[in-house]
C-alpha cells in the first residue's frame, strides 16, 4: 500500500511538469467536480450501506464516470485533482474510514489513470488530452478503459489478499455484476468526455439520467435484497447483525471503542390497541426517522422486530454511549405523531422507551457478549420502571 501511495505522489509530482492549462480545461474541471459531488450526495445513504457490506471485497460504484472522463479530456494535474476531490468528498460524506485506506484507494485510481493516459497517448498521441472520433478514437478509449480497470482492480485485489490472507478469494474478486457496473461507469465516462469536448452543457442531461438510473436500479436492488425493514426503511435484524460484526472487527483491529444500544418502546401494545395496527406502523416509522436524524453518519440504526430497535455507535466510548442513549430517550419522549385511524386523524404522544447500553471492550469482547449485555440492560430498565437508560456493567 505504501509503495502504491509513493508511486501516486511521484505521478502527481510529474504532472506539474506540464502546466499548460486553458480556460476550457478549468470549466471542464468544474463541471466534473460538481457532477461527482452531486452524485455522491444523491446516493449518500445507500452507498454508505453498500460500502459497509462490501468489507473484504472489491467495491463497485459509478465514481469512474467522472474520473475516467477527466483522464480523457483534462491535463494530468487536473485529472488527479478530480480523483482527489472525489475521494475526499466520498470519504467524508459516505464513510469516515481510516485515512490510509482512503489514500490507498485514491492512489490506486491515480495509478490506473496513469496507465489509461499512457495507453490513450500511445494509440492516439496527437489528440491527447482528448480523443478523435472514428475507429481510432474507439480503439483508444477501449484500450484506455481496460488499462484503467485492470490496474486499479489488480492493485485493490492484491492489497486485500495481502492484508487479509484468510479472506475468501472468490469474494475478493467480486461478482460479474460488479464488473458490469464498473464498465458501465467507464462507458459513461467516455460519453461524459465527448460531451465536455463538444457540448459541455449536455452533461446536465447525462447527470440527471445517471441519478435516475442509480436510484431506480442500484438503490432498488439493494433495498429489496432482504436487507432493510419494509415498514421503517432501517436495516433489518440480519443485516444489522452482519454490519455490527464487521464494525466490531474494525474496532478490535484498530484498538477503538464501540457502543451498542437496545431500545424498546414502552407499552407500545396500547398504541396498537387504541389506534389500530396501521397507526402503530405509522408511529414506528416516525420513531425510526427520529432515530436516523439523531445519530451520526457512521452510526447504524436497525429494527430487530416489533417495537425493538438497535443502534450501533462506532468509535464511541462507554460514557459517550450512555450519553447518546439518554439523548435518544429524551427525543423519543418528545415525539408527537399524527396518524390515520379508522375514525380519522389522531395524535399520538407521550411515548417512552427503555434503553440498554453496552460498550466494547467494557461490557464484552465479542458481538454475542455485547448484544446479551445490552439486552439484559434493557430488561433491567423495564424492571426498574421503564422510560430510563441502564448501562451494562463491566465484565467481571
Amino acid at each position: 500500500m505504501l509503495a502504491i501511495d509513493v508511486l501516486a505522489f511521484v505521478l502527481l509530482a510529474a504532472s506539474f511538469r506540464d502546466l499548460s492549462i486553458s480556460g476550457d480545461d478549468w470549466i471542464r474541471f468544474g463541471v466534473l467536480a460538481l457532477g461527482s459531488a452531486i452524485q455522491t450526495e444523491a446516493g449518500r445513504e445507500i452507498e454508505r450501506l453498500r460500502w459497509s457490506a462490501a468489507e473484504g471485497a472489491t467495491y463497485a460504484n459509478l465514481k469512474s464516470m467522472w474520473i475516467f472522463a477527466a483522464v480523457l479530456v483534462l491535463p494530468p494535474l487536473l485529472a488527479i485533482g478530480i480523483t482527489a476531490l472525489s475521494f475526499l468528498h466520498s470519504g467524508i460524506r459516505l464513510r469516515r474510514s481510516a485515512p490510509h485506506r482512503t489514500i490507498f484507494s485514491a492512489a490506486s485510481v491515480v495509478v490506473g489513470s496513469a496507465a489509461a493516459s499512457v495507453s490513450l497517448a500511445a494509440v492516439n498521441p496527437s489528440n491527447h488530452p482528448g480523443y478523435e472520433g472514428g475507429f481510432i478514437g474507439l480503439i483508444a478509449v477501449v484500450v484506455a478503459a481496460v488499462a484503467f480497470w485492470f490496474v486499479n482492480y489488480a492493485l485493490v485485489v492484491g492489497a486485500i489478499l495481502l492484508s487479509s490472507p484468510e479472506t475468501n478469494a472468490r469474494k475478493v474478486l467480486g461478482r460479474s455484476s460488479d464488473h458490469l457496473v464498473v464498465f458501465g461507469a467507464l462507458g459513461l465516462g467516455v460519453a461524459n468526455g465527448a460531451l465536455l469536448m463538444e457540448q459541455p452543457w449536455l452533461t446536465v442531461v447525462l447527470l440527471i439520467t445517471v441519478l435516475g438510473l442509480h436510484r431506480a436500479l442500484l438503490v432498488g436492488q439493494f433495498q429489496f435484497a432482504a436487507r432493510t425493514d419494509s415498514q421503517t426503511g432501517l436495516a433489518n435484524a440480519v443485516f444489522w447483525h452482519e454490519l455490527a460484526g464487521k464494525e466490531l472487527d474494525r474496532a478490535q483491529n484498530g484498538g477503538t471503542s464501540l457502543g451498542v444500544l437496545y431500545l424498546d418502546l414502552d407499552h407500545f401494545k396500547l398504541v396498537n390497541d387504541t389506534y389500530g395496527h396501521l397507526a402503530g406502523d405509522q408511529v414506528l416509522k416516525v420513531v425510526a426517522n427520529e432515530l436516523k436524524d439523531d445519530v451520526r453518519t457512521d452510526d447504524l440504526v436497525g429494527r430487530l422486530g416489533g417495537e425493538e430497535f438497535a443502534i450501533l455507535l462506532p468509535n464511541t466510548s462507554a460514557e459517550e454511549t450512555s450519553q447518546a442513549a439518554e439523548r435518544i430517550r429524551r427525543r423519543i419522549s418528545r415525539i408527537t405523531a399524527t396518524v390515520t385511524t379508522a375514525h380519522g386523524h389522531a395524535t399520538v404522544e407521550g411515548l417512552t422507551c427503555s434503553i440498554g447500553a453496552a460498550s466494547y471492550p467494557v461490557a464484552g469482547s465479542t458481538l454475542d457478549e455485547l448484544l446479551l449485555a445490552a439486552d439484559s440492560a434493557t430488561y433491567a430498565a423495564k424492571n426498574a420502571g421503564r422510560n430510563q437508560v441502564v448501562t451494562a456493567p463491566a465484565m467481571s
